[in-house]
C-alpha cells in the first residue's frame, strides 16, 4: 500500500466563494478522495495544522507528498521545507501541482525560480501526451481538454526535465511544459500544471488519473540509502598498501 499525503494551502478554499462552490470540502480533500484506492491510502495536511501538518513523524509515514499552494507559498516555515526536501532526497516522492511551481520545496529542489507567464482568461487547455509510453500517461489517450483554465506560458524557469510527459496548448496560442519529471538523489518529482482554484479541474477524470499514476510512479524504491561518506575496506587484496594523506 502506498502512503500518500495531500498538502493543501486551504486559503482560497475558505475565503473565495467560487473556490468553495467548486470544492465544498476543499481542494485538498477533493484530490485525496479521488486518490483513495486499494493501492493508495491517503492522509491530508493543511497550512494551519501544527508544523503545517508535516512533522517528522508525519513525513516518515509518507511515501509520496502531493503539494498544492499559491498565495501562501512564502509563508511556509523554512524548517518544514528543510524537512520535506531531506525526505525527498531520502526517497519520498514529491508531486507539485499547478501554482506549487513557486513553492519553497519545489524551487529549492529545482534550484531555479519556477517563474513563468500566466493569464486568467478562462481559456481552453488541451493537454497533449508527448510520451505515451510513460506510466504517468497510462490510460489518458492522445490528449485531453479542460474547457476553462488559467494559462501558463513559456518560458518556464525549471531545469531541463528528466522526462517530458505532457505539453499544454492554450486557446490564446501559448504552450507550456505541463508534465515534467525530475530525480533528486533517491527521490522522484513530478510537476503537473492543471489546477487553478477558480476552476473545477480536480473533478476531471483525466486529471485524477494522472495524479494517481504519478503517485504510483513516484513511490520510493525499497532499498537502503547509500552511505555516501563511507571509507570501505577493499573487496580484493591490494597490491600496494593504503596510503593515508594528511
Amino acid at each position: 500500500m502506498i502512503r500518500a499525503r495531500v498538502w493543501g494551502e486551504n486559503f482560497h478554499d475558505r475565503l473565495n466563494h467560487i473556490c468553495q462552490r467548486n470544492y465544498p470540502s476543499g481542494m485538498h480533500n477533493c484530490i485525496a478522495d479521488a486518490l483513495r484506492s486499494d493501492e493508495i491510502e491517503v492522509s491530508v495536511s493543511i497550512f494551519e495544522d501544527p508544523e503545517h501538518g508535516l512533522t517528522r513523524e508525519q513525513l516518515d509515514a509518507t511515501d509520496v507528498l502531493i503539494w498544492w499552494s499559491h498565495s501562501r507559498n512564502g509563508e511556509v516555515s523554512d524548517e518544514v521545507v528543510d524537512r520535506v526536501c531531506k525526505r525527498v532526497l531520502d526517497g519520498m516522492g514529491f508531486i507539485a501541482l499547478h501554482s506549487a511551481h513557486g513553492s519553497k520545496p519545489f524551487t529549492r529542489l529545482m534550484g531555479t525560480s519556477g517563474g513563468l507567464m500566466w493569464r486568467e482568461a478562462n481559456e481552453k487547455e488541451r493537454v497533449w501526451v508527448v510520451d505515451p509510453s510513460h506510466p504517468i500517461a497510462e490510460g489518458v489517450g492522445r490528449f485531453f481538454e479542460l474547457e476553462e483554465e488559467e494559462m501558463y506560458g513559456e518560458h518556464f524557469d525549471i531545469p531541463q526535465p528528466d522526462e517530458l510527459v505532457f505539453i499544454s496548448w492554450f486557446e490564446g496560442g501559448e504552450v507550456f511544459r505541463s508534465g515534467c519529471t525530475f530525480r533528486r538523489s533517491q527521490g522522484k518529482i513530478f510537476y503537473f500544471r492543471p489546477g487553478h482554484e477558480m476552476h473545477p479541474t480536480y473533478h476531471d477524470k483525466n486529471v485524477q488519473r494522472v495524479i494517481s499514476n504519478a503517485v504510483k510512479w513516484a513511490k520510493p524504491v525499497q532499498t537502503d540509502r547509500p552511505n555516501y561518506w563511507a571509507n570501505p575496506e577493499p573487496l580484493e587484496p591490494l597490491k600496494k598498501p593504503i596510503r593515508v594523506y594528511e
